[in-house]
Parts: structure tokens; sequence; C-alpha cells
């Protein structure tokens, strides 16, 4: 029989800028798992509470209610693997959160195997007092990977654009950053003019972004932890699509300067930023590119067929191969971290969904979406989700769907339409010692 797994929750109540997430489709057999509430002087379960939403978003665990725990343990030799296996956990995660007289936390952690009755797991991380949920993101990390040998990215951050009272002549559009569960938003950037298409570098130290603010398109490269904003000289027509190289080196984007769109790579560093054009065709429109993970090729958008495709090319060579074959329509790729798959905008019986593709096959496109209007795919970084914006009750949303499809969930502003997402890098937003 199916298990799904069905979670409302409300978060960030406190701000307009809030995302509510609600998941309501998950994995057909999610690992159960206790996540007791970490002893504390001042009880606030911050610290668990935020780990259990984590892991239960990942749709690969069902943690166990509070309520229907036997005990409460908060030290390792007060776990009593029996409780535990009479309510079928497979793993219990018990902790313990500090106050310090110096204004910090250190929080300590122990995550044990019920079936092998040991501890697999534990470490300590001390950090200011605001930084608890930074905390409870790195536990959450540390027990993703250790349980499914996946890199956790709970630690992330996603970038959108926000735009208020939209279709009217004091419309707002906001460049919004938050934690890769929709808490703590803030504002980067806030203009009367469009922003588009915001990207990150590698490192998660800066972004890239398209703004009208001046009236005409231009990239903007900002800085995170200073917010110092850089514009780039805007060459005539189009300036878009921004997209930082594996390496951080350079950007490709989309320029017009020559006639119609063509994709353009700019060494960022280089004293005079001349752009290098890498696509030549005469009629074709050419945009949406995105970086293979070596930084050898590029994948775009192009209509050279008639319809919007995707395309690679090797930067080297200029050899260009096409990779969409099946609808008319398919554009705004991304390629997981493998190299092999790709996913992208994929339109079905008039309706626009986010497809799964093998490259190295030939099956056709497995969509992964069910909701209508998808648009702009982006990638965790361990390539286990991917966020997208769409439509929900004729305002845009963000969503969140599993590489495979099976799980899913929503997170829909209530202060205006949302779109464009992208999903960071790795962040070290902590030190961690690990292994005690």
């Amino acid at each position: 029989m199916k298990t799904l797994i069905c979670w409302t929750a409300l978060v960030s109540l406190h701000s307009l800028d809030a995302l509510e997430i609600v998941i309501d489709r998950g994995n057909d057999n999610p690992t159960p798992i206790a996540i007791v509430p970490f002893a504390s002087s001042n009880s606030n379960g911050a610290v668990s509470g935020v780990i259990s939403f984590d892991l239960v978003r990942s749709g690969q665990f069902s943690p166990l209610e509070e309520e229907n725990m036997l005990s409460y343990p908060s030290q390792p030799g007060d776990v009593y693997f029996r409780d535990w296996r009479v309510l079928g956990m497979e793993y219990v995660l018990i902790g313990r959160h500090l106050d310090r007289l110096d204004g910090r936390v250190t929080v300590t952690y122990h995550l044990f195997d019920v079936s092998a009755e040991r501890e697999v797991k534990s470490g300590e991380i001390t950090a200011g007092r605001e930084r608890i949920r930074d905390i409870a993101h790195r536990i959450a990390d540390e027990v993703y990977e250790e349980i499914t040998g996946i890199r956790g990215a709970f630690s992330t951050r996603i970038l959108y654009v926000l735009v208020e009272n939209i279709g009217t002549s004091y419309a707002r559009y906001k460049l919004e950053m938050a934690d890769s569960d929709g808490e703590r938003p803030r504002t980067l950037f806030e203009t009367s003019e469009p922003l588009l298409s915001p990207s990150w570098s590698p490192d998660g130290q800066r972004i890239a972004y398209v703004s009208f603010e001046t009236g005409r398109p231009a990239i903007v490269i900002q800085e995170l932890e200073s917010n110092v904003r850089e514009r780039l000289p805007p060459y005539p027509g189009l300036n878009g699509a921004p997209a930082f190289s594996p390496d951080g080196r350079e950007l490709a984007m989309v320029l017009s300067r020559d006639g119609n769109p063509e994709i353009y790579t700019m060494e960022i560093a280089a004293p005079t930023r001349r752009p290098r054009r890498v696509t030549r065709h005469v009629s074709a429109i050419d945009t949406e590119p995105g970086w293979t993970p070596d930084g050898k090729s590029l994948i775009f958008t192009s209509d050279r067929g008639g319809r919007p495709q995707i395309y690679r090319i090797d930067l080297r060579t200029s050899l260009t191969e096409r990779l969409t074959y099946q609808g008319d329509y398919n554009a705004r790729a991304r390629l997981l971290p493998d190299g092999r798959h790709l996913v992208y905008v994929h339109r079905r019986e008039g309706v626009y969904h986010i497809a799964w593709q093998d490259l190295e096959t030939d099956e056709g496109p497995r969509v992964l979406t069910e909701t209508s209007l998808d648009e702009s795919p982006s990638l965790a970084p361990n390539g286990t989700m991917l966020i997208y914006a769409t439509q929900d009750q004729g305002r845009g949303i963000l969503a969140v769907v599993s590489i495979d499809g099976q799980v899913k969930y929503k997170l829909p502003s209530s202060a205006g339409d949302v779109r464009e997402p992208s999903w960071s890098p790795y962040l070290d937003t902590l030190s961690a010692t690990r292994g005690l």
C-alpha cells in the first residue's frame, strides 16, 4: 500500500514575505525516525523542530510524533532500543541545547541505529544564538548524509523575485533570499522595474541578475556580504540570462548586440570584460545558457529547428548537438551534477511541466510535475530536488519536486507573485565539530 506524507506547516508568520510550506506528496517508503525534543534550558524546541521539518520535506523520512514517544532521552546512556523497536523506528536522534554565558549556544547531537543498537553519528556545534536555525539545518544535513549516503542540502539558500501589486502602476519588484525551507526571507534589492534571472556564483558569495532599473536591461553582479552592486555596461538591445561558470571566473549571458539574441561568455576579472560570442545563427533566437559541470560546454535553448529545443555547444570546438526531440517546446534546461541527466520546461498537450531526461539513453522525457505553467527549474546542489515557479489560484508561487517525481511540496507566498527561483550551491554557514 502506498504511503504518502501529508504534512502542512506555516512558517515565518511574522513576515509579510512569509512562505507557507505545504507537503502534499511523499516517498512510498519513508524511513521511520524519532527526533526527540532536544533538552534545553529554555525548552523552545527550535532545533529538533527544524531538523524534523527538514527531514520530512525531503520526503525520505517519517518522523515520529512527539506525543507517541515512550521516553525523551537526551544522553546516550538513556536510550533504550527496545522502546524504539516497539514503535517501529529505524533511527533515533537525541541532543542537548546549552546556552553559554558568552551569548552563544552549543548543540550536541547523537544519532542511533535502532536495529544495530549502536550510535552511528554524533557532533557538537557552537554558534551565536541568532544562528540556531543554521545549527539545526547543519544537523539535518549530517543526519541525512549518514543515512542516505547523499550530502544534505538543507543549509542552502534560495533566491527568488517577489512582485507586489502586480499589474498596477505601483508594482514593486524585490529580489529575495531565504533559507531552503523558506524561512528568514530578506530583501537584497528592491525597485519599481522588473528583475529577472537571478543566479548564484559557485562559491555562494555573489549573485547575478537582470535589472531594468534604468529603463533598459542590464546585468548586475552583487556581493552578498557587503551588498555592493556592480552593473555591467549594457549593450544595445537584450542583456539577459547571466550564469556563472563552475569556476566562477566567467559569466554566460544572452546579448543581441549583433542583431538577434546569441550566447556570449565574459571573463569577470578581465580588465576589458569583452564578451566572446559563442553561438552564431543568422535567424535563430539562442537563449537561457547553462554550464555543464566540467565548464567545457554550454547548454541553451534555441528555435533554430523551428521550435524551442535544447542544444549543447562545445566551447573549444563550437560543435553543437541537439539534445531534445520530443515535444514542440523544450526550454530552460539545467544539468544535474552528474552531467548525464537534464531537467527542463516541457510542453505537453499545451501545458507546461518540468521534465527529466537521461541523455545517455533513448528514453524520452519523464514529466515530474502536475501543476500548470511550470517554469524556471533550479536544482539543489545534491541533485535530489529542484525548485520551480508555477501558478496556484492565479498567482505565482514556488514549488519543489524530487528528481524522481515522488516528493512534491509548494511554497506559496501571501505577499504577492513569486517567480524566478534559484537554488544556491553548498554554503559553509557554520563550522561544525564532527564525531565526538
